[in-house]
């Protein structure tokens, strides 16, 4: 079992329980046992019931790595327009545990040299943010063995729900990396039940501080999906295929960071992202080289049909 044993600080006063997590402060500690999942009849009653579309503009906060990076959420705020929010704490391959302050968060420095940085803790612990985005540092199996990512989310939850009962919760689903041997997309199709639900969300779940579902955002879903579509169609507008929406084997390009602002706006909003704009800036102005008006459209359709097609998300089905 590894620890950032390099980052030890001072251990404050720790209640823990089977299936109950208080803790305040950080540094390294003694881990409960794994609790088991819940069971799938709880997970259809938690889920059972959507989520309401917010009645307005939200304020976010993104706790995460380069799969959530600068871009993914500016995007997302150009999507949403005036009154949308949000802040980060941003790593290199970040775990949960990181940003607790339990290992290093590497490159740190770096990724939060920007005006949307907010320290972590400060900012759960404010209770000024409609929303929290979590993701989790992959190899997704490597950060479950030796990260123990139910209990960080379990943490981070019940500090969120402290600082503000009506906050919701959401898990971004990323992707692992495209030249992995045992098959990037059958590895996306197989480790959102596997890992991402019930090795992480499931046993959160099973603590008794988590007293709500967290959603998933299937940021893996949405691009194994649409990848797909492009692939039957032999290309659609400006993409022909997964190098054109990446800038290497594991982060996307400007063209991916929109897809993957989609399918956070479809999710946090509980809204068709069909009709958003295409033609992106960066914060200076400057035109972003994003997707054309056919593969946006179609990145659209399928954000909305991956979302509203899966009860995690907290989306309510499409009508017809």
């Amino acid at each position: 079992m590894r620890w950032g044993m390099s980052r030890l600080s001072v251990l404050c006063l720790l209640f823990l329980s089977a299936c109950g997590l208080t803790r305040c402060g950080t540094g390294p500690l003694d881990l409960p046992d794994a609790p088991d999942p819940v069971d799938q009849a709880q997970i259809d009653a938690l889920y059972a019931t959507p989520l309401p579309p917010p009645d307005a503009p939200l304020s976010v906060y993104f706790m995460g790595h380069s799969l959530i990076g600068r871009g993914l959420p500016a995007i997302l705020a150009e999507l949403a327009g005036d009154g949308h929010g949000y802040d980060s704490q941003l790593g290199w391959g970040a775990e949960l545990q990181a940003h607790w302050g339990d290992e290093t968060l590497d490159g740190a420095e770096r990724e939060n040299d920007h005006p949307r940085f907010r320290e972590a803790h400060a900012a759960v612990d404010s209770g000024a943010y409609d929303a929290l985005v979590m993701t989790e540092k992959v190899e997704i199996t490597d950060s479950i063995q030796y990260h123990h990512s139910w209990y960080y989310m379990a943490l981070w939850a019940e500090k969120a729900i402290a600082a503000n009962p009506d906050i919701r919760l959401y898990f971004y689903e990323t992707w692992p990396r495209r030249d992995i041997e045992d098959g990037w997309l059958a590895r996306i199709d197989q480790d959102l039940s596997r890992y991402w639900e019930r090795e992480i969300v499931d046993r959160a779940l099973a603590t008794d501080k988590l007293d709500r579902p967290v959603y998933i955002i299937p940021g893996g879903q949405v691009m194994a999906r649409f990848l797909r579509a492009v692939e039957a169609q032999g290309g659609v507008g400006n993409v022909a295929g997964a190098d054109d929406l990446f800038a290497d084997q594991i982060h996307f390009n400007a063209k991916g960071a929109y897809l993957m602002a989609l399918t956070h706006y479809a999710v946090l909003y509980g809204k068709s992202p069909v009709g958003l704009p295409h033609d992106l800036t960066d914060p200076d102005g400057v035109p972003v080289p994003g997707p054309d008006a056919e593969a946006a459209r179609l990145m659209q359709d399928i954000v909305w049909e991956v979302v509203t097609t899966y009860p995690r998300t907290g989306v309510a089905p499409a009508q017809n």
